[in-house]
Order: C-alpha cells, then sequence, then structure tokens
C-alpha cells in the first residue's frame, strides 16, 4: 500500500498534495484498494464551495457507492475531467493520474490539522 510522506490525509481516506497557494486532492491507496474497481466518479464543478468534513462528490465502485468527503474548507479551482472517461484510473494510479479536485483553501492553516502519513498508516492498520 502506497503512502506518500509529503501528503497530508484524511480520516475519510482523502489525500492532501499543498502546490503554492492550492491544494491537490484525491483519495487514497488504502480506500481504492477498500471500494475496488472504480467505475464511476462523480465531481464537482469549478467554482463550487467545498466545506470541511462535509460531502464534495462521490466514486461508485462494483461493490458500493462511497461519499467523498471534504478534508478542508475552499473553492474548486480546477476538476480532473479525464475521470468521467477513465475512473479506473483512481484503482491504476491514485496519486498521479487520479486526483479530483484542485481547490484554493479558506485556511490555509486546515492542512496542519490533518494527518500525516505515518498517522494516516497507523489509522489505516487499526482498520
Amino acid at each position: 500500500m502506497s503512502t506518500p510522506k509529503e501528503l497530508r490525509y484524511s480520516e475519510e481516506h482523502e489525500w492532501v498534495k499543498t502546490e503554492g497557494d492550492k491544494v491537490r486532492i484525491g483519495i487514497t491507496d488504502f480506500a481504492q484498494s477498500e471500494l475496488g474497481d472504480i467505475v464511476f466518479v462523480e465531481l464537482p464543478e469549478v467554482g463550487a464551495e467545498i466545506k470541511a468534513d462535509e460531502p464534495f462528490g462521490s466514486v461508485e465502485s462494483v461493490k458500493t457507492v462511497s461519499e467523498l468527503y471534504a478534508p478542508i474548507n475552499g473553492k474548486v479551482v480546477e476538476v480532473n475531467g479525464e475521470l468521467e472517461d477513465s475512473p479506473e484510473f483512481v484503482n491504476e494510479s491514485p496519486y498521479e493520474k487520479a486526483w479530483m479536485i484542485v481547490v484554493e483553501p479558506a485556511d490555509a492553516s486546515e492542512i496542519d490539522s490533518l494527518m500525516t502519513a505515518e498517522q494516516y498508516e497507523e489509522m489505516t492498520k487499526e482498520d
């Protein structure tokens, strides 16, 4: 299971990568492996406001539909449109090709409250 050290993680299995004054968000390798084969991804529109701990979209696998929860507050400035035609990227490349949204954080310090890779690995060991 891959857990890149430079990312931050939410309890709901989203990862956050800081890129200047914006953040890129996706779901973790652990999450995609638990879900199974992803067949559909629903994401918000550019310009949408996301609120921490509230759903911003969903992923549908052959097993279930799972909500995507915002790890921070902010405004969506970019959406990965490739996932519409290629939802399997979530399984194949959760940290590179399958990023979901880019957000302008309302408060960048919220990122500091997310888990480190070590904390996330510890949490997923217990599941």
